[in-house]
C-alpha cells in the first residue's frame, strides 16, 4: 500500500540516503527530536483550537440583552405587549 504517493522501495531508498549522511547513531536523535517537534506542534494547534472555541462557548451561555428603548437605556423588566388607555389616548 502506497504511503502519501511512495511506494515500498522509494521509502527503503530515502531511509537508505539518511542513514548514510546521518550516520546509525544520530538515526534515533533525529527521531525523538522529531518525534517531539510534531508533538509540540500538535499541542500548540490543541490550544489555539481552545482559545477559539472558548469566546463562542461564552456567547452561547450568556443571556441576551434586551434591545433599547426610545432613551437608549436597555429595559429592566419583560418587555409589555398590551398598550393601556391611558397610552392610547396620546
Amino acid at each position: 500500500m502506497p504511503l502519501g504517493g511512495l511506494g515500498m522501495g522509494e521509502i527503503i531508498l530515502i531511509f537508505l540516503v539518511v542513514l548514510l549522511l546521518f550516520g546509525a547513531k544520530r538515526l534515533p536523535e533525529i527521531g525523538s527530536a522529531l518525534g517531539k517537534g510534531i508533538r509540540e506542534f500538535k499541542g500548540s494547534v490543541r490550544e489555539i483550537e481552545g482559545e477559539l472555541k472558548a469566546p463562542l462557548n461564552d456567547l452561547k451561555s450568556m443571556p441576551p440583552k434586551s434591545p433599547p428603548d426610545a432613551d437608549g437605556e436597555a429595559e429592566e423588566g419583560p418587555r409589555r405587549l398590551t398598550v393601556t388607555d391611558e397610552e392610547q389616548a396620546d
